[in-house]
């Protein structure tokens, strides 16, 4: 039987909210900075919710050229553009690689909605006749970023999308690991993006409660665990890891910013978009990662939770970190990053993962801002690191991202040693 190998984190992009690469993203991360404000990729002014967590200052022509632009989603145009980040990061002599060896899982929640939405809306309002572009589909399907992603490197391994809601981006993070740590792969790219901010998914969400409504101020809408967090601010972007086995990345001098040590995946078989109450299948998923890892609670000095800012969630998230973590809970720092960035839908596990990855190489917890009211239900004892972000040794960083229908899935990053 051939021996799991170790898994290095080489290469790291992301264009997010607070900031169109990694560094910028990580210095508004550490200065507590909303990504909120109001709705401008479409008229919003009819809508319950008028505010979104908008990537700035992106201009998909200008990078790519106006014909290549045309023919992506925003959704894959944000993928591309963090794959680069990540790809520069990590520094490979392309030429050197085995390509054959070299693979690509990326995946997003909702893939091309606003080009789906462009062609219905020019066909509906037209005169009946059938003009949809040849591009429609190729715009529009989940694993075309992923397919865009292996033809601009020239990576013939491995090559699929994860969809699984919000946990999309951490199940293609962990599923990259496997296939390395099993031999199937020497390097891969994994990631997630997501696009949703237009008319469909706004009001989709909007019908279900999901999202807040504190349109007088969308900088402080998104409040984990304060007592009235009324629900997500939407966002989109997108972030990439870089994986590589760990002798691989060796040989060739790589930069290693963590090592990946556990991934575990779960279902809570209980509601279509409600957590479990008890938390029982994020539970189970943190005990996973950690059985996987080889490690115990007490190695755990971080944990970058789902924290959405539901009335549901946090609570339920919570109750699954105290039962698995005992009397430590009380002694690691946690914090939800996406009061700052917003819900990134499928591309939040990548984004978040790279705020935990930042952690340990900063030894420095990125805070929880926009807390004004404690939540009686939650146990004060732990530290939710808010308002400010806080310094301290840490070793081990654990990543929670959880999905419509139930899925789960939790991933463990470490210092490279």
């Amino acid at each position: 039987m051939q021996q799991r190998r170790r898994v290095a984190v080489t290469g790291l992009g992301a264009v997010t909210p607070i900031g169109n690469d990694v560094p910028a993203y990580w210095e508004a991360l550490v200065a507590g900075k909303s990504g909120a404000g109001p709705i401008t990729r479409f008229d919003a002014s009819r809508f319950k919710t008028k505010f979104a967590c908008e990537v700035k200052g992106f201009d998909g022509e200008a990078h790519f050229g106006k014909k290549e632009a045309r023919r992506m989603d925003l959704f894959t145009q944000f993928a591309l553009y963090a794959v680069q980040e990540a790809m520069r990061d990590a520094a490979f002599d392309i030429e050197g690689l085995d390509r054959g060896r070299c693979g690509v899982i990326w995946g997003s929640g909702i893939g091309g909605l606003r080009t789906l939405e462009e062609e219905i809306s020019a066909y509906a309002t037209g005169d009946g006749t059938p003009r949809f572009s040849p591009f429609l589909v190729p715009k529009m399907i989940v694993d075309i970023a992923a397919g865009m992603i292996s033809m601009e490197y020239g990576f013939r391994g491995i090559n699929y999308a994860t969809v699984s809601a919000c946990a999309t981006s951490s199940h293609a993070i962990g599923d990259a690991f496997f296939h390395i740590r099993e031999g199937r792969a020497d390097v891969m790219i994994c990631g997630g993006s997501e696009a949703p901010i237009t008319f469909t998914s706004v009001g989709g969400f909007t019908a279900m409660k999901a999202m807040s409504e504190r349109n007088d101020d969308p900088a402080t809408a998104s409040r984990p665990y304060d007592k009235d967090r009324d629900g997500f601010v939407l966002g989109e972007g997108g972030a990439c890891l870089v994986l590589e086995d760990w002798e691989h990345a060796k040989r060739r001098g790589a930069k290693i910013h963590a090592e990946i040590v556990g991934s575990g995946m779960t279902a809570d078989a209980y509601h279509i978009t409600a957590p479990h109450p008890e938390g029982l299948g994020a539970a189970a998923v943190m005990q996973m990662a950690l059985d996987e890892a080889g490690l115990t609670a007490a190695d755990i000095d971080y944990i970058n939770t789902h924290g959405t800012a539901t009335p549901l969630g946090d609570g339920a998230e919570l109750k699954a970190v105290a039962a698995v973590f005992g009397e430590h809970a009380f002694r690691l720092n946690i914090s939800a990053t996406k009061s700052m960035t917003g819900h990134l839908l499928g591309a939040a596990g990548a984004v978040e993962a790279i705020a935990a990855i930042l952690a340990l190489s900063n030894d420095l917890v990125p805070p929880t801002i926009n807390h004004f009211t404690n939540d009686p239900d939650i146990d004060p004892r732990f530290n939710l690191t808010f308002h400010k972000a806080q310094q301290r040794p840490v070793r081990a960083a654990l990543s929670n991202t959880f999905g419509f229908g139930g899925k789960n899935s939790s991933v463990i990053f470490k210092k490279p040693e």
